[in-house]
C-alpha cells in the first residue's frame, strides 16, 4: 500500500530522463504523502517515542525524525509559495518509509527462513494417536481393530499405542510387539531408517516403516524428546550472544551520536550555502542512512540460521555463547564408555581366584545378584553373562550404590549369604592387601584393553573372589572423529575410569593425544580445570567436555563448551551447551565446523553494517546522497546482512 501510494509521487523522477518535466500539484502529493507519514508509518512514532522514554535511541526514532522532517519542509515549501510544487519533498519522507517497511518486510521473511527447522520439527507431531483398549490382549492380530483414536493431548504414561506402517510414532515409549525400520532424519540427522526390534526405545515424531508396532508410552507432551529438541532451539534463537550485548551498547551510544551529527550538518549547510531547505535535506539524508537496521540484524539472523540449520542435522545448539567459545577451542576432551565406545559391553573374561573353592557359576549369580536394579551398563553385561551361563543371580537383602567406586550388597542366599560383598574397579583397591595379587592377574586383560571389576568379601579382612574383565566395542566412527578434530588442529583427551594401561590402550588404537585413566567421576571436572590452564606458562586454553552421562554432569559444566550424546542422560544434556543428537562422536567436529562458521557470518555482518554507515554517513553529510537514495541503500544494507546469514543454510556436516 505504501509503494502504491509513493509511486505517483516518484513518477517524476523517472519521466526527467525522457525530457519528461511533469509533477502532481502540492495538494494531490499531500494527499498521498499523509497516509504513509502518519498512518502506515506510525509504527516508527509509537516505537521512537517508547525508545526516547526508555531513555535510548534506536532505528525507529531516527526513521521518525528524518521523515518528519522532510514532511514538515515540505508542508512548509507548500504553504509559503503558491507554485512551490518543483521544491516539495514528500515524495523523499514516503519512499523512506516505504524502504523502511521493505526492509523489516525482509527481515520478517528472513527470520521465517531461519527458523524453518523448528516449523518442520513442529509438523512431526501427528494430532491423533491410536489408544489400545485396556483390556485388549496382543496377539496374532487381533488387536487391529480394539483402539480408540484420541487427540495427543488426551494420552498418557503407559497407555499402549499402535502405530501402522507409515505413520509417525505420536510418544516416546519402548516397542512391545513388532519391529520396523525407524526414519529417526528429522529428529537425530541420522539419514538411514534404523531397525527396531522388542524393547527398542523410539522416539516421538520420527517414521514407522514396514512393520506394525506397539509402543508403551513412557513420555508424553513437554516431557518428550521432540518438545525438549523445540524447546531448546526456540530458547538458542531467542537468546543474545554476548557479542550482541556490545552491539546493543554501541546502538545506545550510536543514536543520540547520529542525531548530533544530523544537527551538526544542518547547521554546517546552513551557515555555508545560505539554504535552509539544503540544510534540512542534507540532515534528513545523514538520519536515514545511519539507521542501524543492518547493525541490528547482523547477529539475530546469523544465529537463528546457523541454529535452524545445526538442528537439521542432529546438532542442538542450547546457548548461543557456545558459538563465541567454540570458535576458540584448543582442546576436546571425551568420556570413554557411550562416547567413543558403544557403551553396551559384555563379560569377556570371568576368573575365580584361588582362594576360593566355589565353582565359577555360583560366583557368577553372586556377582550379578549384587547387580540387580542397577541401570550401569556393566550391571547388565553381568546379568546377561549369568543368565547366558544357566546362573540364576542372587538377589541380595540390601544394596548400596559406592559412587565412581562400583556397589556392594549382602547376598540373600548362598554360600555368602548375609555377609557384605563388593563389586569394585582395581582404581579403589589400591590400598587393599591383596592389591599387587590383583594387579598381576588382572594385568592380561587390562592390555587387552578390558575393563576389570573385582568381586571382593568385604568383611574384614578384605578378600578377592574374582576378577571380572568388560569389553565395550569402539563406535565405527571414533578413529574418523578424532581425525577431523586433528585436521581442526584441536588436541584430543580421553578420560576413563579404567585402568591406565587398558586406558591408553584404547587411545592409541582411535589416535587420541593424551589419556587419562582410573579417574574418579569427581576429578573429571578438576582436569577439565587443568587443561584449561595447560597452555604454555599457564596461557588459557578452550576446552570442550563430550560425554553422556550423570558422571559427566560437572565436566560438561566446568567445560568452556559442554557436548552431551542424547544417547546419554538428561542430566548431562541439562549441563551441556550443546546436545548431539545422534550417539555419533563425528558430530562433535561438525559441530565446532557450523560454530565456527556461524561466528565467521557475525563477524562478516558486523563489518559491513559499520562500514556501510562509516561510508554512507560523510557521503550525506556532503550532499551525494538524497534522502530516497538514502532510504534505498539502508534497505539494500539490510537485505545483504540477512542474505548472507541465510547462506548458512547451505551448510552440510562433513560426514553425513
Amino acid at each position: 500500500l505504501s509503494f502504491a501510494l509513493s509511486a505517483p509521487l516518484m513518477l517524476p523522477m523517472f519521466l526527467m530522463p525522457f525530457g519528461i518535466h511533469w509533477s502532481l500539484s502540492a495538494k494531490w502529493q499531500l494527499l498521498l504523502a499523509t497516509p504513509v507519514q502518519f498512518i502506515l508509518g506510525w509504527r516508527f512514532y509509537k516505537a521512537g517515542f517508547k525508545s526516547l522514554l526508555a531513555g535510548a535511541g534506536n532505528m525507529d526514532l531516527l526513521v521518525a525524525l528524518g521523515t518528519s522532517a522532510a514532511y514538515g519542509l515540505s508542508l512548509y515549501q507548500m504553504f509559503a509559495s503558491a507554485h512551490a510544487s518543483h521544491e516539495l519533498y514528500f515524495e523523499g519522507s514516503a519512499v523512506i518509509i516505504c524502504m523502511v517497511l521493505l526492509g523489516k518486510w525482509l527481515e520478517a521473511r528472513a527470520k521465517q527462513q531461519t527458523s524453518e527447522a523448528i516449523r518442520a520439527l513442529q509438523k512431526l507431531w501427528p494430532e491423533n494417536a491410536k489408544v489400545l483398549n485396556t483390556n485388549t490382549v496382543i496377539g496374532a492380530d487381533a488387536f487391529l481393530d480394539q483402539y480408540r483414536e484420541v487427540p495427543l493431548e488426551q494420552v498418557f504414561p503407559n497407555d499402549r499405542i499402535l502405530v501402522l506402517p507409515g505413520e509417525r510414532i505420536p510418544v516416546d515409549g519402548t516397542i512391545i510387539f513388532g519391529s520396523s525400520h525407524i526414519d529417526e532424519s528429522l529428529l537425530t540427522g541420522e539419514s538411514e531408517p534404523v531397525k527396531k526390534q522388542l524393547e527398542a526405545r523410539v522416539i516421538g515424531g520420527s517414521l514407522n516403516g514396514e512393520g506394525v508396532l506397539i509402543i508403551h508410552a513412557q513420555a508424553v507432551g513437554v516431557e518428550s524428546v521432540l518438545s525438549k529438541i523445540i524447546t531448546l532451539v526456540e530458547d538458542a534463537q531467542t537468546q543474545k550472544a554476548p557479542i550482541q550485548k556490545l552491539v546493543d551498547r554501541v546502538s545506545a551510544i550510536f543514536v543520540p551520536s547520529v542525531i548530533a551529527i544530523a544537527a551538526l550538518t544542518g547547521i554546517a549547510n546552513w551557515f555555508f550555502l545560505d539554504s535552509v531547505s539544503i540544510a534540512i535535506l542534507r540532515s534528513v539524508s545523514v538520519l536515514v542512512i545511519a539507521c542501524p537496521c543492518a547493525l541490528g540484524l547482523a547477529t539475530p539472523a546469523a544465529i537463528m540460521a546457523g541454529t535452524g540449520v545445526a538442528a537439521r542435522y542432529g546438532i542442538l545448539i542450547k546457548d548461543p555463547q557456545v558459538l563465541e567459545l567454540a570458535h576458540r577451542l584448543n582442546i576436546v576432551a571425551f568420556d570413554k564408555t557411550g562416547t567413543l565406545t558403544i557403551g553396551k559391553p559384555r563379560v569377556l573374561s570371568f576368573i575365580p581366584l584361588t582362594n576360593t573353592n566355589e565353582d565359577a557359576n555360583t560366583l557368577l549369580a553372586t556377582a550379578a545378584g549384587l547387580q540387580m536394579g542397577s541401570e550401569h551398563p556393566l550391571a547388565k553385561a553381568l546379568i546377561d553373562a549369568a543368565k547366558l551361563a544357566g546362573a540364576i543371580p542372587i538377589p541380595p537383602t540390601q544394596s548400596e550404590a559406592l559412587p565412581g567406586v562400583g556397589i556392594s550388597g549382602v547376598p540373600s542366599s548362598g554360600p555368602w549369604a548375609n555377609q557384605k560383598l563388593s563389586l569394585q574397579s582395581i582404581a579403589s583397591l589400591v590400598n587393599n592387601s591383596h592389591y599387587s595379587e590383583i594387579l598381576y592377574k588382572s594385568q592380561r586383560y587390562l592390555s587387552q584393553g578390558q575393563t576389570v571389576s573385582v568381586l571382593v568379601h568385604s568383611e574384614t579382612p578384605s578378600t578377592p573372589l574374582a576378577i571380572i574383565g568388560f569389553g565395550d566395542e569402539l563406535k565405527s566412527s571414533a578413529k574418523a572423529a578424532i581425525s577431523a578434530l586433528h585436521q581442526l588442529h584441536i588436541r584430543t583427551v580421553m578420560l576413563s575410569g579404567d585402568n591406565i594401561a587398558a586406558a591408553k590402550r584404547v587411545g592409541q588404537s582411535i589416535g587420541i593425544d593424551e589419556v587419562f585413566g582410573q579417574v574418579l567421576p569427581s576429578n573429571k571436572a578438576d582436569i577439565i580445570r587443568q587443561l584449561q590452564s595447560s597452555g604454555q606458562d599457564q596461557a588459557r586454553q578452550y576446552v570442550a567436555m563430550v560425554g553422556d552421562g550423570v558422571n559427566d554432569a560437572p565436566a560438561l559444566a566446568s567445560a568452556d563448551v559442554g557436548m552431551a550424546m542424547s544417547t546419554g542422560t538428561d542430566v548431562a544434556m541439562q549441563a551441556a551447551g550443546i546436545t548431539l543428537m545422534r550417539g555419533d562422536p563425528s558430530l562433535v567436529a561438525d559441530a565446532i565446523d557450523i560454530s565456527k562458521k556461524t561466528w565467521g557470518k557475525i563477524g562478516q555482518n558486523l563489518f559491513w553494517a559499520f562500514a556501510f554507515n562509516a561510508t554512507g554517513i560523510p557521503l550525506a553529510a556532503l550532499g551525494y546522497l538524497s534522502p530516497m537514495l538514502a532510504g534505498s541503500a539502508m534497505a539494500l544494507s539490510s537485505f545483504c546482512v540477512l542474505s548472507n546469514a541465510l547462506l548458512l543454510k547451505r551448510w552440510r556436516p562433513t560426514h553425513h
